[in-house]
């Protein structure tokens, strides 16, 4: 049986690797947006905003929380998402470390037209 062979790459590589799966959904980047301006949200309020049935919601949330992007804390029945900022900055210093290694310049052009 084949093995993975993760243990060959570098923790920052693994760790970059590993949150780009957890945000390869557009929705995932949504609720990411949405528990950053509304911290604390439930499960049911998140919905509200998301055009994806609660059990798509939760499905999304486990990916984020798995990655530990997100951070869930219990109130009596109702599961309450806050953004893991320690991951964020982790996240953010090993991509922008890679960004520099590529050589790519920071740019300030105007994103692409949406259509």
């Amino acid at each position: 049986m084949a093995q993975k062979k993760t243990e060959e790459f570098s923790y920052p590589d693994q760790f970059i690797s590993d949150v780009s799966i957890a945000l390869s959904h557009p929705g995932r980047i949504s609720i990411i947006r949405i528990i950053a301006r509304k911290p604390g949200i439930t499960t049911g309020e998140l919905v509200e905003f998301l055009p994806f049935a609660q059990s798509t919601v939760s499905h999304h949330l486990k990916e984020l929380i798995k990655t530990e992007l997100i951070s869930v804390s219990i109130d009596g029945k109702r599961s309450l998402y806050t953004l893991n900022e320690n991951m964020w900055s982790r996240f953010a210093r090993h991509y922008g470390r890679l960004v520099e290694e590529l050589g790519i310049p920071d740019s300030h052009e105007a994103e692409p037209e949406q259509h």
